[in-house]
């Protein structure tokens, strides 16, 4: 019964979040220290400790992430830890999942397709990432 109803609202979630935008042109200000270094021409850039409040957390709160991904555990697509521990945190990796985050995509980690949001600007794409890929383990 408890999984049913997660379903359902899982479900549930996923139609009304997929039926509008973000649309928010928000931008929030903090600063934040990042160290980079140069190996094999991929800039590294360092893990934010996973306690602190960065920016992309924030927008990804205000979006609509959270109806089909959680920070620890697979919903409708995968834990932001499995990105994480996926993905090398690099400029890279950055633009490319916030380019999957824009466009949406398929295939990557299974047969559900992730909705698009092209309302997102780049630039918060990019610092969703950038909390996402902070959480590696």
């Amino acid at each position: 019964m408890k999984h049913t109803t997660l379903l359902i609202l899982g479900c549930l979630s996923l139609t009304i979040a997929s039926c509008g935008g973000s649309g928010s042109s928000e931008k929030t200000e903090e600063t934040t220290t990042t160290t980079t270094t140069t190996t094999d021409s991929s800039t590294t850039v360092s893990a934010q400790t996973a306690s602190e409040t960065l920016p992309g957390e924030k927008l990804i709160a205000k979006a609509d992430c959270l109806g089909c991904h959680n920070k620890e555990q697979k919903v409708i697509g995968p834990a932001y830890v499995d990105i994480a521990a996926k993905y090398p945190s690099n400029e890279a990796n950055i633009s490319h999942l916030a380019d999957v985050v824009i466009k949406g995509s398929k295939g990557t980690w299974g047969d559900l397709p992730m909705t698009p949001h092209p309302n997102l600007s780049v630039d918060d794409a990019k610092q969703m990432v950038t909390w996402i890929l902070s959480l590696k383990k």
